[in-house]
Parts: C-alpha cells; structure tokens; sequence
C-alpha cells in the first residue's frame, strides 16, 4: 500500500519516467513474446528461433538499466530526517523502490501481453488484415507457461538489479585496526571503542592525547587529573560526533576533481578494440553471431570508456587558460564523469550500431522488418531517456554546489552559459568516435 500511495502521489515528471519504463516494458515484452511465435510457426529452425531470443538481450538491458535510473531518481524513496522514526529506514525504502519497479515492468509486460493477443487474434479478429498472423504464429495454440516464463524475465530481472543497487549500505568507513600492546609487551587485539557510562562506572584507564598525562584511574583525583579527563572526554565526544545521526540522511560523496582519469579507460579501449578485430576476422560461416559477439565487447568497451572520456573533456574544457565559465564547466564534468559516463557510453554503443546498420541497409543486409524497427525503437528510446534521466540525477546532486555558488554571487547567466557548454562539448567528442566505431564496424560486413 505504500508503494502505490508513493506511486499516485509523485509529481508528473516522475510519473512520465515510469510510464517510459512501462513502455519500454512493453517492448520488449512483445519481442520476446514474438520469438516464442516464431518457434512456433517454424518448429524445425531451431537456431533461427534461438539466434531471435538472444537478440532480445539487447532492449532487455536496455531497459533494466533505464529502470535502474528512474529508480535512482525517484524523489518520494529518497532518505529523509524523520522517516527512520516511522519504520521507513534505508531497507524499507529500497523496498519502496523495489515495488515500484516491480509495478511499472508488470504493468508494461501486460499490455504487452494482451497487444499479442490482439494481434493474434485470439481476443477479436485479426487487424490489420491478418498482416502479423504469420509472424506470431495466429493458428496455433499458444503455450500458457512459456508466455508466463518470458513475460517475467524483464519484471524479474529489473527488481533485482534495483535490490542490489540500492541495498542499504553503511555510509561511514570503517576504522582502521589500532593495535596495541598488553602489559608486558603482548600484541593485543584492536582497541574497542569504550562508552562513557563504562569510563565512569567501572573506571576503565582511556588513552590519552599525543604528549599528554595518564588517564583517570578508578577511584583517583578527578579534580587533579582534569587536564586528562578533559582531554580523554573531548576524545570520545570527537569520536560519538562522527556517528551520523540514524534518521538523517547521508550526504552524497563529493567526487575529488583532482583525481586522475578513471581506470575504466584502459579496459574499455582494449575492449573496443578486441570487438573491432572480431568483426573485422569473423568467419562466414557464422556472421551473425561474429556480429553479435563483436558488438558486445565494443558496447562493453564503450561502457567502460565512458567515464573516462567524459573526464578527458572535462580537462580539455580547461586546456590553456580558462576562464570562469570554461573552468566552471570542465570541473562540473570532471565531477560528472562517473555518472554520465557509463549512460553516454551506452548511447554511444547504440548510435554507431544504428549507424552501421544504416550504411549496410543497401548492401547485402536484409531489409528492417516491424520487429526490428520495434526493437531499435525499445533500445534507442530507453538509452536515450537513460542518458535523460542520469543528467536529472546529476542535476540533483548539483543543486547544493549550485546554491552555494548564487549566494557567493555567481550570475545565473553564468551557470547556464556553463550547463550550455557541458552539453556541447559531450557531442564534440563523442560524435566522431560513434561515426569512427560504425564505419569500422560495418567495413567487413559490406564486402
């Protein structure tokens, strides 16, 4: 109930990014649905039928990573002072989150499901003048439990993506081991941490400061010892006044610009690469699943080159000697790059397939049929949005420096003159890498 209560309450634009995960639910449940169709109107090419579900991969990651997202950037599960006090801790709201990407692939899976029908006829004539009765096998009974099977792969899949990513996890890091020696020289085990009740009560000996005294003993001079107890107390409140408090939400890390380029760089350019060269040495007698293995290591690589690449434009925005609006916008990329590096990768993957099999349409390729044109629809529509939704994200965990930055003065005009820049400098480098991957990719494929 309180995940459909989150649902109806949420503002528009969160309702718009899950009804986007619904449709892209939707289909990629209809291809799926469709591969079972064509099974069954062709029982004896078994490999084609195989060779159809695994292509269904792609709109099925497609879309569990758009789902992982919109669930990222869903206001109403986010941590907030007061919600521990009412039962609603960090486990309960990924719960939340869980349901609601639960409720939003179902939803899409079923309209899904009746569509097929529909277009099966079996719940009232055939539209279309029985134009996809061959493709979805229209005389034939359709397995129950096969359709079941399918239809939940993507509602099962998303929820536990979702689960995994936002499991709760211990926001402080943990304490370096402290070893210590027993009376006569013995290693002991790491120091625990001893309360202040303990210290008064028992009166157990604390560590005292760099260069001070000795620590108060049971029953000593506390009057006499007060430079120790002060110092040993102020310790322990230091050390209590870390804990952060159980209903206040931890700050997002601030990401150190200072840092060099992150180490995905490396693996995805050798990824790429490798996909290249299994394209360009792939044999003929199996080109599609060369093809098929090609553009899995070079999406892989893109992924992985992503963050990467968007740091490097960062630092190219700075090159020479920037100004405040050059300087503004390379430092919010270099801050930016782990999360839109990974969303524009992806769009980068998708972009250079869709350019390769654009520049292969008049060649020996086959010509796009519905189901293909519906599935570079589910994976394009959900990358795209993806990359949207990651630059609304971005944009949230901006707002603090934002702020920040108009009461030390800075013009508004400035920081859109600086978003402007970020966004075009991303297609400047990104674009002729795409056009550069989607010519090498379809250069074996075209002789």
């Amino acid at each position: 109930m309180l995940a459909l209560r989150l649902t109806r309450a949420a503002r528009p634009a969160v309702q718009l990014r899950r009804l986007l995960v619904a449709a892209a639910s939707a289909g990629t449940g209809l291809l799926l649905l469709s591969s079972l169709g064509h099974a069954l109107a062709h029982p004896e090419a078994a490999d084609a039928a195989a060779l159809r579900l695994a292509w269904c991969a792609a709109p099925l990651a497609a879309t569990v990573y758009l789902a992982l997202a919109v669930a990222r950037t869903d206001p109403g599960t986010r941590p907030r002072p007061g919600l521990s006090a009412v039962g609603l801790g960090p486990a309960r709201l990924m719960a939340v989150s869980v349901l609601t990407t639960a409720l939003s692939c179902s939803l899409g899976s079923l309209l899904a499901l009746l569509f097929f029908l529909h277009l099966r006829g079996d719940l009232t004539g055939l539209p279309f003048d029985g134009a996809a009765a061959g493709l979805l096998a229209a005389g034939l009974p359709l397995p129950v439990p096969a359709a079941v099977t399918l239809l939940t792969v993507l509602p099962v899949t998303a929820t536990a993506a979702v689960a995994v990513a936002l499991r709760p996890r211990d926001p402080r890091p943990p304490a370096p081991a402290v070893r210590r020696f027993g009376r006569f020289g013995a290693l002991g085990g790491p120091a625990g941490l001893e309360t202040f009740g303990a210290y008064g009560r028992f009166g157990i000996r604390l560590p005292s400061a760099p260069g001070g005294g000795r620590g108060v003993a049971a029953g000593g001079n506390r009057e006499g010892a007060a430079g120790d107890g002060r110092t040993a107390t102020a310790a322990l409140l230091e050390t209590d006044g870390d804990r952060p408090a159980p209903d206040s939400a931890p700050e997002p890390p601030v990401p150190d610009t200072r840092a060099g380029t992150p180490a995905g760089l490396p693996w995805g350019v050798a990824l790429v690469t490798a996909g290249l060269a299994a394209q360009a040495y792939a044999g003929r007698s199996a080109p599609a699943l060369a093809v098929l293995l090609g553009w899995l290591l070079t999406g892989v690589g893109l992924v992985l080159a992503g963050p990467g690449l968007t740091h490097l434009c960062g630092r190219l925005l700075q090159a020479g000697r920037p100004g405040a609006l050059r300087l503004l916008a390379g430092r919010g990329l270099m801050a930016e790059a782990a999360r839109i590096g990974r969303p524009l990768g992806v769009l980068c993957t998708v972009a250079s397939a869709g350019c390769a099999l654009t520049a292969l349409s008049g060649g020996p390729a086959p010509a796009f049929g519905p189901l293909s044109t519906l599935g570079a629809l589910v994976v394009g529509g959900a990358t795209l949005a993806t990359l949207l939704t990651a630059a609304v994200e971005s944009r949230q965990y901006r707002a603090g420096t934002t702020a920040a930055l108009l009461r030390l003065g800075a013009r508004p005009a400035l920081l859109r003159g600086a978003a402007a820049l970020r966004a075009a400098a991303l297609p400047a480098l990104f674009g002729p890498l795409v056009l550069a991957i989607a010519a090498l990719s379809a250069l074996p494929l075209s002789r």
